[in-house]
């Protein structure tokens, strides 16, 4: 199993986070859930104005959020399989951090752990699943599960059903 980790930065902020180790989360999180074939993510890095109207868009908040993962249908036949888009506001990222560096490079990791988690099928709709997520954020990352979700979302806030490009938006934000 490969996991191919394409990232684009679109963000203001440059220089924050090194491929190779947001692919070394992915593949950690690939490998753990079981992931068996060659398999494909893009990560988007942005600013706030662009997820917001992603935010707008799909889940009609008008406001930023963290992060948002789009899932991708599964194309026929033996190809990589594509799991989808993990958009990332670096924006909300570093005010969260108040502009701590290193704390932002975390931070980024935690929101791709995350987002990958939705990919491959969790949710936060119950505490029992929140408390589930928050365990495997948690292992992938080396965290305990209250560090692996310090801002954690009410149980019951679910994902909407909006519908982006080839696939569904499976979360907004945590």
């Amino acid at each position: 199993m490969t996991v191919s980790l394409y990232v684009r930065n679109e963000s203001a902020c440059k220089r924050l986070c090194q491929r190779r180790d947001l692919q070394q989360v992915a593949g950690r999180v690939c490998e753990g859930e079981g992931v068996q074939d060659d398999t494909e993510v893009s990560v988007l890095l942005c600013d706030d104005t662009f997820i917001q109207s992603l935010n707008r868009e799909y889940r009609g908040k008008d406001r930023p959020t963290d992060v948002l993962a789009f899932s991708q249908e599964a194309a026929p036949g033996p190809a990589t399989r594509c799991l989808g888009d993990i958009v990332i506001s670096l924006e909300t990222v570093g005010r969260r951090c108040t502009g701590d560096r290193a704390a932002m490079r975390e931070e980024v990791r935690l929101l791709l752990c995350h987002g990958l988690l939705h990919l491959l099928g969790y949710d936060h709709a119950t505490e029992r699943d929140r408390k589930q997520m928050a365990a495997r954020q948690g292992q992938y990352l080396g965290l305990d599960s209250g560090a692996a979700w310090p801002e954690a979302p009410k149980p019951g806030a679910r994902a909407g059903d909006g519908r982006a490009r080839k696939g569904g938006l499976r979360h907004f934000g945590r």
